[in-house]
């Protein structure tokens, strides 16, 4: 993956009056990652779109997308980007092909060679009238427009709203191809087993206020998940007694499961160190769901 930055946010800011709707936003994605913003609706997910995409001025700081600033040069930043909004709209009275057509030659132009293949594998019929179109082939035809021109970066508000799930497979599978090819993914979602399965990273956003970033292997790494060792002979309930992040610690003559929300080296380790060999280990691993929601637990409530 190179290591040149696509978008970069410093002390992002957004009031509504009293209202802090974004709050410091800091962020570096780097180009040729798909980058997964999390954050269930009201959280600020939008807000920070919007800002980036100078569609809403910020009331403090600043941001660029592949190096241009995002105020200053906005009209030439639409040259490298694509975007799917949350709230798509589309000339009801144009067909889908029209509608496709009308942003190629904003653009100068696209390979409609290109244009068909995607039609073709997110299943998308570009003959009727948009506004004859149910709101999943409506997607279908904002995601055509976004990827059709191969952009440098895509920024995506809830993508695959009402798409199928073979379709939101094969949706999945084109961000993956892009970003192969050095395209920078900027994927807004509240649907975590989409992001789990394509992002590289993931920002997870509270209240305007970004609260972490991590690739989702770190994350995943460091939730909580269910452990359990067999030895071969009866085990002491002190045996992993002191190791940050363990608790619930059950004990049945051969067998000890435990929550841990750390790294599985530690446990590993003083597993390995036992008298008695280990017959066996079994783990449930958190998904990001689980970990979203522990992120989101505030004084053991949940705050959506």
């Amino acid at each position: 993956m190179a290591t040149e930055t696509a978008i970069l946010a410093e002390g992002l800011t957004k009031h509504y009056g009293d209202v802090h709707a974004l709050v410091d936003l800091d962020l570096d994605v780097k180009r040729g990652e798909v980058f997964g913003f999390l954050g269930p609706n009201g959280a600020g997910k939008t807000t920070a779109i919007r800002t980036l995409l100078d569609e809403i001025r910020p009331t403090a700081g600043r941001a660029s997308i592949v190096g241009l600033d995002t105020h200053a040069d906005s009209v030439e930043i639409r040259h490298h980007i694509g975007y799917v909004p949350g709230d798509l709209a589309m000339y009801p009275g144009l067909t889908g092909r029209d509608t496709i057509n009308y942003f190629a030659n904003l653009r100068g132009g696209v390979d409609w060679s290109y244009v068909d293949e995607l039609a073709e594998r997110l299943n998308a019929d570009l003959s009727p009238k948009v506004g004859n179109l149910s709101s999943g082939n409506r997607q279908k035809v904002g995601l055509i427009q976004a990827f059709m021109s191969c952009p440098e970066v895509l920024i995506m508000d809830e993508p695959s709203s009402g798409l199928d799930p073979l379709v939101q497979r094969e949706f999945q599978t084109i961000l993956r191809e892009l970003a192969a090819e050095g395209n920078t993914v900027f994927l807004s979602s509240h649907t975590l087993s989409e992001v789990q399965r394509v992002a590289d990273r993931v920002g997870i956003i509270r209240q305007g206020r970004l609260i972490t970033v991590e690739t989702v292997s770190s994350l995943r790494s460091k939730a909580i998940r269910r452990v359990e060792f067999e030895f071969g002979s009866a085990v002491e309930p002190t045996l992993f007694e002191g190791i940050d992040g363990v608790r619930d610690v059950v004990v049945e003559d051969r067998r000890i499961t435990m929550s841990y929300d750390g790294t599985m080296d530690v446990l590993l380790k003083v597993a390995m160190d036992h008298n008695d060999a280990v017959v066996d280990i079994n783990t449930h691993e958190a998904d990001l769901e689980d970990i979203f929601l522990t992120y989101y637990r505030v004084d053991g409530e949940s705050s959506e």
